[in-house]
């Protein structure tokens, strides 16, 4: 089953636990947004959507962060026949921390995911309290997976491959 990653804002970050992944032999790609430093909802929307299309088999989505909440946006469009799938890392809680930089994320969607879903959360992240993650998780209708004191799982924080993630994807992957 391929994997199609929706990074977050700033994109991607060499030596991520994304990029680890795919060098490591995971079937998976990732693609660019137009500017990932002033996101626009609508554009990064539609980016995805692009990039689902572009998929000969409807997809495991593993977004990160802002990557998140683009899903969640192009959800709320109605177009999820496209996913298997999401392992969804680290949302950012732009309600409880808004950036002038991203436009229209907020509010977060509060819907029923029409596929299986892992949340994987940190304990420490600055984006996103233990406890909104799991009133988000509880909303989307996904798993929610304590990933531990892992701040906001970036590689300048000092995560490279994530191993337990990968554990997380194989188990959402083997449950489909």
């Amino acid at each position: 089953m391929s994997v199609l990653f929706v990074d977050g804002w700033f994109g991607p970050d060499p030596g991520d636990w994304q990029e680890l992944w795919i060098a490591g032999g995971l079937d998976g790609r990732r693609f660019a947004q137009d500017d990932w430093d002033r996101p626009v909802r609508d554009e990064w929307v539609s980016r995805l959507d692009s990039e689902l299309a572009l998929c000969r088999e409807a997809p495991v989505v593993v977004a990160h962060s802002l990557g998140v909440l683009t899903v969640l946006h192009w959800l709320s469009t109605g177009s999820a026949q496209r996913v298997a799938g999401a392992l969804l890392v680290c949302p950012a809680d732009i309600e409880s921390n808004p950036q002038p930089d991203i436009i229209g994320f907020d509010p977060i969607p509060r819907i029923g995911l029409p596929f299986p879903a892992i949340v994987a959360a940190s304990a420490d992240d600055h984006w996103m309290t233990p406890q909104r993650a799991a009133g988000f998780a509880e909303a989307w209708g996904a798993d929610l997976r304590n990933a531990g004191p892992v701040g906001h799982l970036t590689a300048a924080g000092g995560y490279g491959p994530w191993p337990e993630g990968r554990k997380l994807l194989a188990e959402l992957i083997g449950a489909l």
